[in-house]
């Protein structure tokens, strides 16, 4: 029980919380709550812990540079309070598309005749299946039927999408005449599915997008991760090592996809979104869709994803999209960061593409390591340093860490031996 006998009124105890910056009626709930407890010496410390519920920055020093838990893809975002012309043509001033000018510039980037936005992803995938093959047959390999995070299996997506799943070959090996025998008269498309988030290796088989699309039927290529070209032209060295057979939109479409589908907050770099990318006759068959509306984007996606589109048609990528710079950095500037933070002992690291992209696949990076777990300390820092600990070691790896958050990593730091 407290050790005082008597409460103080609500709205003193709430007054008192103002410089955890929550609104006045939070503090005043949160009071009373702590007040009818009988622990108003307790409120303090209720505001602070509901405050760190509140979405905030946070130092991500993981080493996963998409980072699922962390918001995937970091990015900066800045937009003038002025409404945007969403959905008016500047020209005649009357109504416009939402779709034109964005999917126009991720077409351009994925050699595709067309594209549209939508929320994310999954939803790409649930709008062509509703669109193109409700009430129809879909062979997709069993290697393939797999389930990401949050329990999205392809199996139950097809059926809420009204197609019907077909089976085709077996979990490690998928030949083009198991497809030829799955065929029929009901089959609506071919669905290739990049298991992006785990890898079989060992005695394995499966079938090209090149010899899918020889069936006569679109083939649809969910190609998850949303790399737009595998020669990665905005890269003056070209494609990095570790993208090596990462499946791409421009190749896939080349290889004869009607459709790519893909995630825009992965090795795209921009915000949670997802694209359908192709032939024009079949993502304008999604677009005049009646889901199309429930999973349609805003202005504030679409601008930011116009923002990032545009930085690889300038070559701009690796100063303007995050994701980019973190992953082209040199170990040379890592280790030199990390010897410059003077705290903790510099060590060699490797780090991950994450958010299930290349899954098995690291890239050699640098930080500092300190004996024993000061995850949770770390945490609970003004500005929350995301670590990660092994063995009672904990490492903060730099290349996922702004250079400009360089002095804050090494304040949270020296606040541990404080």
């Amino acid at each position: 029980m407290t050790t005082s006998n008597r409460p103080p009124s609500v709205d003193t105890l709430a007054r008192s919380l103002v410089g955890t910056g929550l609104p006045h009626p939070l503090l005043v709930e949160l009071a009373r709550a702590a007040i009818a407890r009988g622990r108003w010496d307790e409120a303090e410390h209720d505001a602070v812990q509901f405050a760190r519920t509140l979405l905030q920055p946070v130092i991500n020093a993981s080493g996963v540079l998409l980072h699922t838990n962390l918001g995937r893809a970091p990015m900066r975002i800045h937009r003038d309070a002025r409404s945007v012309n969403l959905e008016i043509d500047l020209e005649t001033g009357r109504r416009g598309s939402r779709q034109g000018a964005v999917g126009g510039l991720i077409a351009r980037l994925c050699g595709a005749e067309a594209a549209v936005v939508v929320n994310n992803n999954a939803a790409a995938v649930m709008l062509v299946l509703s669109a193109l093959a409700g009430g129809r047959e879909v062979p997709v390999a069993r290697g393939e039927s797999v389930e990401i995070g949050g329990g999205f299996r392809v199996p139950e997506v097809m059926e809420q999408s009204g197609a019907r799943l077909v089976d085709v070959g077996t979990t490690n090996r998928t030949r083009l005449s198991d497809y030829q025998h799955a065929m029929s008269d009901e089959t609506a498309l071919i669905f290739k599915i990049h298991p992006s988030n785990y890898r079989v290796e060992g005695f394995v088989e499966d079938t090209p997008v090149s010899e899918l699309s020889s069936l006569g039927v679109p083939v649809v290529a969910d190609i998850g991760s949303g790399l737009v070209d595998a020669a990665c032209p905005w890269l003056a060295s070209g494609p990095p090592a570790w993208l090596v057979g990462e499946p791409a939109a421009r190749q896939s479409l080349a290889d004869g996809a009607a459709l790519v589908t893909f995630s825009t907050d992965k090795l795209f770099g921009g915000p949670q979104a997802g694209v359908i990318a192709g032939r024009a006759d079949l993502v304008e068959r999604c677009a005049r869709h009646p889901l199309m509306r429930a999973v349609r984007p805003g202005s504030l996606v679409l601008s930011s994803l116009q923002d990032v589109a545009l930085a690889y048609l300038r070559r701009t990528v690796t100063e303007a999209v995050p994701f980019w710079s973190m992953a082209t950095v040199s170990v040379e500037s890592l280790r030199d960061r990390a010897h410059a933070l003077s705290i903790g002992e510099p060590t060699a690291m490797e780090s991950l593409p994450g958010a299930g992209s290349l899954p098995g696949v690291t890239m050699p990076s640098f930080g500092v390591s300190l004996p024993g777990d000061h995850a949770a300390p770390l945490r609970r820092n003004h500005v929350p340093v995301i670590a990660r600990v092994r063995d009672q070691i904990t490492y903060l790896d730099l290349r996922t860490v702004d250079p400009a958050d360089d002095p804050l990593v090494a304040s949270a730091l020296h606040s541990l031996t404080r």
